[in-house]
């Protein structure tokens, strides 16, 4: 933020962050609400998806411990396993966001929305994936690739894991506690790959941080009452409209 920014923008910020927080919690794609929040206040879309990545893990962490009692291994697959997977793919994957060029990045950003978007409607209206217990390697195989991507991205990535829990065997709500710890795990180790990178916006991160894990603990305590279809339907729509809103920009 700079000295221009007064009650309108923190406020924006504030609503942007307690919006994604809840939404993360109950469906996912927050970051759907903080990416273009935070491009307004003039951040190119490299900086401002990594510090989006920043601001919005300590929410997801909120979500993660508010759940943890429903969290397990999946399959044949220990959570401690699949956790460490998380960290260290997380990290990779903010390691080559860093790598990429800021002009390639805001090229590719609206096809990477549109994707996550696409990928998200699949998992959210598509036909339920029917359990088929996967065996433990193509399980962690699967879940790096999914890591790496959720610290470059992570857009979609609650719905890779659910559709790859469930394959494993795991129930749905377990599924759902599980993808909720990993997804923080990535976005904490991408955050602070992004915090040592000094290319994180602090201001706008902190202000989003705060108000996501207000959100994230609200979302928690509503997940078993908000309308699932609904939230995803928003979800979708926010998705569209943020892609239709990058290319136009661009």
């Amino acid at each position: 933020m700079d000295g221009g920014w007064g009650t309108i923008e923190i406020g924006i910020l504030l609503a942007a962050g307690l919006w994604a927080g809840l939404q993360n919690a109950l469906a996912g794609g927050g970051s759907f609400v903080t990416l273009p929040a935070l491009m307004l206040t003039g951040l190119d879309a490299r900086v401002a998806n990594l510090t989006s990545t920043t601001a919005l893990f300590p929410g997801q962490i909120t979500t993660a411990l508010a759940n943890r009692r429903l969290t397990g291994p999946v399959g044949a697959t220990g959570f401690g396993l699949l956790l460490a997977i998380s960290l260290a793919g997380g990290a990779l994957g903010a390691w080559l966001l860093l790598q990429t060029p800021t002009d390639l990045f805001a090229a590719m950003l609206p096809w990477l929305v549109l994707a996550a978007t696409l990928l998200f409607a699949r998992g959210a209206f598509g036909r339920p994936v029917a359990a088929a217990h996967l065996a433990r390697g193509p399980v962690v195989t699967a879940h790096a690739l999914v890591s790496v991507y959720g610290g470059y991205f992570g857009g979609g990535i609650g719905f890779l894991m659910l559709a790859l829990f469930t394959l494993a065997g795991a129930t749905v709500k377990a599924a759902q506690a599980n993808k909720n710890a990993f997804a923080a795990a990535m976005n904490l180790a991408g955050a602070a790959v992004f915090a040592a990178s000094g290319e994180v916006a602090w201001a706008p991160a902190l202000i989003l941080g705060a108000a996501s894990m207000a959100g994230g603990y609200l979302g928690a305590r509503l997940i078993a009452h908000v309308p699932d279809r609904a939230v995803k339907l928003l979800v979708v729509a926010i998705g569209l409209a943020l892609f239709a809103g990058l290319l136009w920009r661009g």
